[in-house]
C-alpha cells in the first residue's frame, strides 16, 4: 500500500497570451511561476521520500536526444524552431463528423446526444471561476451530503511560498503541491512496469486535431483532461477525441489551483466541466486531474464525493517529476530542446521504476503538440526496452464503460462514510442525472465550506475507506 508518492506541481505560465485558447493560463499561471522562482524552483522543504517498491539510486542517463523530427511528414519544425513566438502553423481539419445516435466502440457505450448548440446564457463566463450562487451549483453541493469533507482552510494561492503556514502542515493536509503528498486513492502511475499512461491536458484546442491524426496513424490512445471553457468552444474536437477511442476526464472550468478555492468554488469548477462534457458526449467522467496537481485532502474528498477519482502524474525515486515542461515553451521559459531533454530524462528514470508511469503533457498550444507529435511520442515508440503506451484508465485495467457515470457497472463507488450516509447519493445513475441536470438529491448538511464539514481525521477516514476498496479490487472507476 503506497500512501505517499512525491510529486511536484506543474506550474503553467505564459509570458504573453492574446488568443482565447490561452486566457486561462494568462489569468492564473503567471503568479505561480513567480512564486516558483522565488523559492528556487522547488515546493518541498525536504527531499522526497522514495515510494515503496523503488530504490533511491541516481537517475538513469537519458537516451541520446534527436533534434530532427521523428514524426511523419514535413510539417514538424526542427527542434530549435519550437520556441515561444514561433510562426503560426496551419491547423489540421477534423477528420470526421458524428451524428446523434452514433456510438463509440467500447462495450456498453451510449449513443451520442443531440448536437451541442452553444448558448451564452447557459454557461458561466469562460476562464473565470463560476458563480457559486446559481441553482446548478447549489444543487451540486447536495452531492457532498453524507460525506465528511475535511475542514481544511483554503490556501492563499495554491503555492508554498504564498502560504507558508499551510506549507508547514502539508503532510497532515495531504497537500501535493508542497511535498508531493498523495493518498492511495490518487492515481499517479500505471501498475505494470514500462507502461506509459499517455495523457494531454488543457484542450480541446485547434492543435488537438494534429495530435489526433498522429495518434490515429500510430493506433495509439490517450487520456484527455479537458477544460470546460475549451469544451464549449470546440465541441466537435471533443467528439472526435471520444469517438476515436480516447478517454475523457475533467480538468476544471477555469484551470485555477483548487486548494485556494472554497468548497463551493471547487464544486462549481468540477460541476460545470462535467456538465459541458455530458452535454457534448452524453457521458459524465468518473476521473479528474487538478490543475498543477494542486490537491489536498479537502479537494480529494470533494472530488470523490462528486464521483471523480483524482489522477496526477509520476515522480521518480530521485525526485525527478515526470513533467515534460512542454507548457513552459509557449511562455518562453524554456525551448523545445529543454523540453525534450526533460522527456529523455523521464524515459531513463522510467526504467528504474517497479511500476509504469504517467507523464504530464499538453495539447493546448502549437509548440506542445509539435513536441509530442514530432519528438516525444516517436522517441517513446522506438525506446528500448520497449514501452507499452496506453491511456491511463486502460493501464489501470478499468473497463472503458467504467470511466463514465452513465455506463459504469461499479457498485462500490462513490463511497459513504458518515453517520448521515442515508443522505449520500449512492447510485451512479442518480449521480449522472445530477451531473446533467443539476437536480438536488435532498438531504441536508455537509455541503457548506463555512460550516462544520468534518475534521481532518474524518476526511482521512473517508479516503482510507476508499483506499480499502481500491486495494481490495472493488474500486473500478
Amino acid at each position: 500500500m503506497k500512501f505517499y508518492y512525491p510529486t511536484l506541481a506543474a506550474l503553467f505560465t505564459l509570458a504573453s497570451a492574446n488568443d482565447l485558447h490561452a486566457r486561462h493560463a494568462q489569468l492564473a499561471h503567471n503568479k505561480r511561476q513567480n512564486n516558483l522562482a522565488a523559492t528556487g524552483a522547488t515546493t518541498s522543504s525536504a527531499p522526497p521520500t522514495p515510494p515503496a517498491g523503488t530504490s533511491a539510486s541516481a537517475p538513469a542517463a537519458p537516451p541520446q536526444i534527436t533534434t530532427t523530427p521523428l514524426g511523419p511528414g514535413t510539417d514538424i519544425p526542427p527542434l530549435a524552431s519550437i520556441v515561444s513566438g514561433a510562426p503560426p502553423e496551419a491547423t489540421a481539419a477534423l477528420t470526421a463528423t458524428f451524428s446523434p445516435g452514433q456510438k463509440p466502440t467500447y462495450s456498453g457505450a451510449l449513443p451520442l446526444p443531440s448536437t451541442f448548440v452553444f448558448r451564452q446564457g447557459d454557461w458561466p463566463t469562460s476562464d473565470v471561476v463560476p458563480d457559486t450562487t446559481t441553482p446548478q451549483v447549489q444543487a451540486w453541493m447536495q452531492e457532498l451530503n453524507g460525506f465528511n469533507i475535511p475542514n481544511i482552510p483554503p490556501t492563499a494561492d495554491g503555492t508554498c511560498v504564498g502560504d507558508p503556514t499551510a506549507a508547514s502542515d502539508a503532510a497532515n493536509r495531504g497537500w501535493w503541491t508542497c511535498g508531493g503528498f498523495t493518498r492511495v486513492t490518487d492515481i499517479v502511475a500505471c501498475p505494470n512496469k514500462l507502461t506509459w499512461g499517455v495523457s494531454f491536458d488543457d484542450g480541446p484546442s485547434d492543435y488537438s486535431t494534429k495530435l489526433l491524426d498522429f495518434l490515429g496513424q500510430k493506433s495509439l490512445q490517450a487520456t484527455f483532461f479537458v477544460v470546460g471553457s475549451r469544451v464549449i468552444e470546440r465541441p466537435q474536437v471533443l467528439l472526435e477525441e471520444y469517438m476515436s477511442g480516447h478517454e475523457i476526464s475533467v480538468h476544471t472550468w477555469s484551470h485555477r489551483p483548487l486548494t485556494k478555492l472554497t468548497n463551493e468554488q471547487v464544486v462549481a469548477e468540477l460541476g460545470w466541466t462535467r456538465k459541458a462534457i455530458q452535454a457534448v458526449l452524453g457521458v459524465t467522467p468518473t476521473t479528474m486531474r487538478p490543475p498543477y496537481g494542486d490537491i489536498d485532502d479537502r479537494v480529494r474528498a470533494i472530488s470523490m464525493a462528486m464521483g471523480m477519482t483524482p489522477i496526477i502524474w509520476t515522480r521518480s525515486p530521485s525526485g525527478q517529476q515526470f513533467d515534460t515542461n512542454d507548457w513552459r515553451v509557449p511562455g518562453g521559459l524554456v525551448n523545445g530542446t529543454d523540453s525534450l531533454t526533460s522527456f529523455q530524462q523521464i524515459l531513463g528514470n522510467a526504467t528504474q521504476l517497479d511500476t509504469g508511469f504517467v507523464v504530464l503533457q499538453h495539447d493546448l498550444f502549437q509548440q506542445t503538440v509539435d513536441l509530442a507529435v514530432g519528438y516525444s511520442l516517436p522517441a517513446a515508440l522506438s525506446f528500448q526496452p520497449q514501452l507499452t503506451l496506453e491511456p491511463i484508465g486502460k493501464c489501470q485495467g478499468w473497463p472503458a464503460s467504467n470511466l463514465y457515470l452513465e455506463t459504469t457497472t461499479n457498485t462500490t463507488f462513490p463511497f459513504t462514510n458518515s453517520t448521515i450516509s442515508s443522505n449520500a447519493t449512492t447510485t451512479n445513475p442518480a449521480r449522472a442525472s445530477a451531473a446533467a441536470t443539476g437536480a438536488a438529491h435532498g438531504g441536508s448538511g455537509g455541503g457548506s465550506s463555512s460550516g462544520a464539514l468534518g475534521s481532518l481525521s474524518s476526511g482521512v477516514s473517508f479516503l482510507v475507506a476508499a483506499a480499502l476498496a481500491l486495494v481490495g479490487g472493488l474500486l473500478v472507476v
